[in-house]
């Protein structure tokens, strides 16, 4: 998984609540565990005019014009500016995998569903808290300023904005760790692999008989 440690992003903003994850990935997605190729299907409903399909080329779909991501100064987008309660419904762990395909990194809101809010750490997605007005004051600002970049310091737990003004953020000790260093739950386990080892080889000269083939 990359590390994420700092990034200088260009915003772009969702302004609408409760979003839920079946409007951040479709359903009739959720087939591959992939882990990649979902950020072209990334709000499929309200980014095309068609319905989609999986196996379509969707680069061959008629796009929403109206759809803020289809706006050329959203292009490239890092961060995702979102109100509160912002991947609510089911838990599918597409929908961190969709965003990260598309190419975000940090997304920033007011609240947050407490299982997308975990599945996005996990996969290498910071979900930011703000309060309500600060996040107001982001969306205002993105509006007038096209180009618009924060620059979030994770280490730090910091979100920097263009006219130097900063935000600090709450981020857990171990999530922060495996942000900064990029590691998964998998990732974690693995640095102790030495560790394991030695426990393994230790195991198996204190009961030998649990290592027996009985077949």
């Amino acid at each position: 998984m990359e590390p994420l440690v700092k990034i200088d992003g260009l915003v772009a903003p969702m302004d609408r609540a409760n979003v839920d994850t079946d409007a951040i990935i479709p359903k009739q997605y959720l087939k591959s565990i992939k882990k990649s190729g979902f950020g072209p299907t990334l709000f499929d409903e309200l980014r095309y005019l068609d319905s989609g399909e999986p196996g379509q080329d969707h680069s061959l779909r008629p796009l929403n014009p109206d759809f803020v991501l289809n706006l050329p100064r959203y292009q490239g987008a890092q961060v995702l500016l979102a109100r509160e309660n912002f991947g609510c419904g089911s838990s599918r762990e597409h929908a961190p995998w969709a965003l990260r395909d598309f190419g975000f990194r940090v997304i920033v809101a007011p609240s947050f569903a407490d299982i997308f809010y975990n599945n996005s750490l996990k996969n290498g997605l910071l979900p930011i808290v703000l309060d309500a007005d600060e996040v107001d004051r982001l969306f205002e600002e993105v509006a007038l300023t096209d180009g618009y970049r924060l620059t979030v310091d994770v280490a730090a737990q910091t979100i920097t904005t263009p006219l130097n003004q900063s935000f600090s953020f709450n981020l857990d000790v171990f999530r922060k760790h495996c942000l900064l260093n990029g590691l998964d739950e998998i990732g974690t386990t693995l640095e102790h692999a030495e560790e394991i080892k030695a426990y393994e080889k230790q195991r198996m000269q204190d009961a030998p008989w649990l290592f027996q083939d009985f077949n």
